[in-house]
């Protein structure tokens, strides 16, 4: 299980339609194709023999890697530095929109810096997580490896009359094996192209260079459009690129993350597939590209959402469902693929998921929520919109009193989760607040008493005297840390004893050194085996409630710390583990989006108590005060 690098030792680039990581040691080890969703041409992130891989790295077994992104793009740079010289791979994925949806391309550009270096080059596809075999074609100029209706070609890049790599052969199960001397200043490299077979060409490495270079300007003028002019803003730069890198551009959808079966518990059973579009998370992703100034990506989900509520799903479970696939069909179901031992073996490896059936009653709260601050950005609702916003609440003010699985998505049975009911005031509190800002024909009074209902049930059933805190659910006293998102969505102020209290008693149970637990599965058994790590939203939310609640010294603290987990690229998986180690899927959406919103709400309540200081600085010193 060595084999294995540690889960935050990769990069990811992407095209927005799919994506592939990278590691430090110069392998794409997971790769999906044609979309995130499909199945994998490399896997080996989750089977290092039967997972597949594209590696690139020095021959020479001492050596240094570094990693980096050109400066606000998705470029990637992993660096090898060595005694004799240095080298460097560059990988990206040029954006092109114009692109068949089964046409994706990796450039590879190897490039010596220094000295002279070898390079040991190895192709090894795995079709259909590594159930389907291939053939492979060689020629002068590349290399094709085909498996059914799908292929992989390697197009070389360099200049005419350059040499061939050298001691190339061909490895069972068909993999591609060659080595590859460059000098100082000397470039080369792979393109791989994904769909149909095609005949591999030679590359100038100026057509190259070319394409780097016009993907670099699509990220940079990009993220550029950000309004954030804050304390931290390379870190949400980054954040805000890798949310847009999980964006299917043909849809809208945004995925929770591009992995699947990276686990919770390193060798154990809590290891789910995030490639589909949450109806929650891609909520919370389109609140925090809006309070970076990023319009036009919350237009496009404000469209996919609206259709899927045009869809026909059983009304019994709502009118959404929790996910779906990002070309928005719901079709999830989850397998286990047995043939795969898992990320050092953590097993079974899913693929789909099994969740896509649960009732979770708070993403209604949270599309509405993110409707709702579209709407105060400009990004009008228009009556097809309306009309789905209506069918929502509607359905909402029969179906919000039952009990659900809950935003945890936990196997353990329906409860009357409080995080459930807290989004579902939400939602129509935010349906009321639309229709009177815009004189939308509603139920109003419908709408009003289930909010109330809703309110005074959360107040009475939700608290627990003894815990003197708002509890996971009703009828218990165990503590989650969904519920630090009150204060930010309104229902309670974040002054209120009830909230402070509240806080108190999550920092006795769910927080060790800053970091956040979800909840505890011993005291609330959740149907699944072993034990997990801290949860990075809960962290960030952590953060924002205590900026909110005045207590900023202890956010900006926290929140310092918390930059410390982000791997070497600032990207964040879904956990970290007791040893500090990032585990479960990553980079995780979840984590990036919560990140950009505790920064923007400390940012705020810093400059608000800067100018206050301010203010009674000058009126202590007689500056700015009335004179008779």
């Amino acid at each position: 299980m060595d084999d294995y690098p540690p889960i935050a030792e990769h990069g990811l680039i992407g095209d927005l339609r799919t994506s592939a990581l990278v590691s430090t040691g110069g392998a794409i080890d997971w790769f999906c194709s044609p979309r995130v969703d499909s199945p994998s041409v490399f896997g080996a992130l989750l089977d290092r023999t039967r997972g597949g891989h594209c590696t690139i790295r020095p021959v020479e077994e001492r050596v240094t890697r570094k990693q980096l992104y050109l400066p606000d793009t998705a470029v990637l740079v992993t660096r090898f530095l060595t005694e004799d010289g240095v080298g460097e791979v560059t990988d990206f994925m040029p954006v092109d929109p114009d692109a068949p949806d089964d046409e994706h391309r990796i450039v590879r550009l190897l490039r010596c810096i220094r000295g002279r270096m070898t390079f040991a080059i190895e192709l090894a596809p795995r079709f259909d997580y590594g159930r389907r075999p291939h053939e492979v074609h060689v020629s002068d100029h590349g290399v094709v490896f085909a498996s059914g209706p799908d292929a992989l070609t390697m197009h070389v890049v360099r200049e005419p009359g350059e040499a061939q790599l050298a001691h190339v052969r061909l490895r069972d199960p068909g993999d591609l094996y060659g080595e590859l001397t460059l000098e100082a200043g000397q470039v080369r490299g792979a393109v791989l192209d994904t769909g149909t077979e095609r005949s591999p060409r030679e590359v100038r490495v100026a057509e190259v260079e070319e394409l780097l270079a016009e993907t670099a300007r699509f990220w940079t003028s990009w993220v550029a459009r950000s309004t954030y002019r804050g304390r931290w803003r390379e870190m949400l730069n980054r954040s805000a690129i890798t949310l847009k890198l999980m964006t299917y551009a043909p849809t809208g959808g945004i995925v929770a993350a591009p992995t699947a079966g990276l686990p919770e518990q390193v060798g154990g059973e809590r290891n789910w597939d995030y490639r589909y579009t949450w109806i929650r998370d891609a909520s919370f992703s389109i609140y925090s590209l809006l309070g970076l100034g990023f319009v036009e990506e919350a237009a496009s989900f404000a469209a996919w959402l609206r259709d899927r509520v045009g869809l026909e799903v059983d009304k019994a479970e709502g009118p959404l469902n929790i996910m779906y696939r990002v070309d928005g069909s719901p079709d999830l179901e989850e397998e286990v693929l047995e043939h795969w031992e898992g990320y050092r073996g953590s097993r079974p490896v899913r693929i789909g998921n099994g969740a896509a059936g649960q009732l979770q009653l708070d993403i209604y709260g949270e599309a509405m929520d993110s409707l709702y601050h579209a709407d105060r950005r400009g990004l009008k609702i228009g009556h097809r919109g309306w009309r789905s916003v209506c069918d929502i609440l509607d359905w909402l003010v029969d179906g919000w009193d039952q009990p659900e699985e809950g935003i945890w998505e936990t196997r353990g049975g329906r409860k009357e989760f409080t995080y459930g009911r807290v989004m579902s005031w939400v939602a129509f509190d935010r349906g009321l607040r639309l229709a009177a800002r815009h004189g939308r024909p509603a139920p109003v009074a419908r709408w009003t008493a289930a909010r109330d209902a809703v309110y005074d049930q959360i107040m009475t059933r939700g608290w627990n005297d003894e815990r003197q805190a708002f509890v996971q659910h009703y009828d218990d006293r165990v503590l989650d840390s969904s519920l630090l998102r009150m204060g930010t969505v309104g229902i309670v102020s974040p002054y209120d004893p009830m909230w402070g209290s509240t806080l108190r008693a999550m920092e006795k149970e769910l927080v060790t050194d800053s970091l956040v637990y979800r909840y505890d599965p011993s005291a609330s058994p959740d149907g699944l085996e072993g034990s997990e790590g801290t949860f990075s939203l809960c962290t960030f939310a952590y953060v924002d409630a205590l900026a909110r609640a005045g207590r900023l010294d202890e956010a900006r603290l926290i929140f310092e710390k918390m930059l410390t987990y982000a791997n070497h690229l600032g990207l964040y998986s879904e956990e970290i583990a007791l040893t500090g180690e990032q585990i479960g899927n990553f980079p995780q959406a979840f984590t990036h989006l919560s990140l950009i919103d505790a920064a923007v709400t400390l940012d705020a309540k810093l400059d608000a108590a800067a100018r206050r200081d301010g203010s009674l600085l000058m009126t202590a010193s007689g500056f700015g005060s009335e004179v008779g």
